[in-house]
């Protein structure tokens, strides 16, 4: 076997064993709300305010949201997807 197929068959490898596990890692964490501070949420918030990660304005708003590892939010006072949705209301 040539150097090069040899090189390009185990960077496939190596590729698909990646994105064969990222299904797993996001298994492994959950969103938390109501814990992120300014400008340090995952991504967009739950009233629609914006759509990208590191926009929040204000500390622990219940509508922004940050991974935590799963099993762990309550530990932190942060609420669920559902629980947040009611106390915005």
């Amino acid at each position: 076997m040539k150097q090069t197929t040899l090189i390009a068959a185990t960077a496939a490898t190596l590729m698909t064993l990646a994105l064969a596990s990222a299904p797993a890692v996001a298994a492994e964490k959950e969103k938390c709300f109501g814990i992120a501070k300014a400008g340090q949420n995952d991504c967009a918030n739950a009233s629609g305010a914006h759509s990208c990660a590191g926009q929040s304005k204000v500390d622990m708003d219940k509508t922004e949201w940050k991974y935590v590892a799963k099993g762990t939010c309550k530990d932190m006072k942060g609420l669920t997807a559902e629980e947040a949705g009611k106390a915005k209301m």
